[in-house]
Formats: C-alpha cells, structure tokens, sequence
C-alpha cells in the first residue's frame, strides 16, 4: 500500500501560479510513474500530467502544455506541479496517482491504482 497526500492548492487569479506538491508514504520502493489528474464538478476526473520514475519522461494534456511543469525527488518521494499563468478552466479538484506501469502504457484512469484524497484550484475570473 502506498499512500498519496497532495497539497498547495487554493484561491488564485486568473494568471497566477500555484505549485503542487504529492507526498508518497509506505510500500514507496517500487519504482512509480506518478501523475496528476483534475476533476471539476460533474465532469470525469482528466489527464494533466505525468512523470517516470526516473523523470526522463514526461507527458502533458494538450490544454497545460507550456503552462505547467511536473517533476519529483525521488529522494524526498514528492511529486510537484508547477502551474503557471492559470485559467479559470482549471478549476478543479487535483489529484496525485502512481502506478507501477511502463511509460508506453497509455496514462489513463485506470492504470494507476493509487490516489491521493485530492487538493481543490479554484481560479478566479
């Protein structure tokens, strides 16, 4: 079992920044691609961004790219997500998931079996 605690998110303009920060904790051993989803209400929970083990690949949702930056310490076992100059579109619930997948598997829902409890954006227009 590994468990998954995200913070820093919160109240931000249109235009801010805010980083995120996943704390992994437990059977931490094994080698995890870590990502991040959203989910805004009534809708399903969405790709954002994901990172391998080793950080040598990355991969972002067409509608951050160029605008957040994930990355992680191993050493620290946190994952982050740099989000920057944000829209309202991305208010939404944050979550933190790793998986023990290769990076040529697909990064869908599905595929990753555990999850943080979620961290709320909410930008303002």
């Amino acid at each position: 079992q590994v468990q998954l605690v995200e913070s820093g998110g919160g109240l931000v303009q249109a235009g801010g920044s805010l980083r995120l920060s996943c704390a992994a904790s437990g059977r931490t051993s094994s080698r995890y691609g870590m990502g991040w989803f959203r989910q805004a209400p009534g809708k399903d929970r969405e790709f954002v961004s994901d990172i391998s083990w080793s950080g040598g690949s990355t991969y972002y949702a067409d509608s951050v790219k160029g605008r957040f930056t994930i990355s992680r310490d191993n050493a620290k076992n946190t994952l982050y997500l740099q989000m920057n100059s944000l829209k309202p579109e991305d208010t939404a619930v944050y979550y933190c998931a790793a998986r023990r997948l290769p990076s040529y598997v697909a990064r869908t829902v599905g595929t990753y079996e555990y999850w943080g409890q979620g961290t709320q954006v909410t930008v303002s227009s």
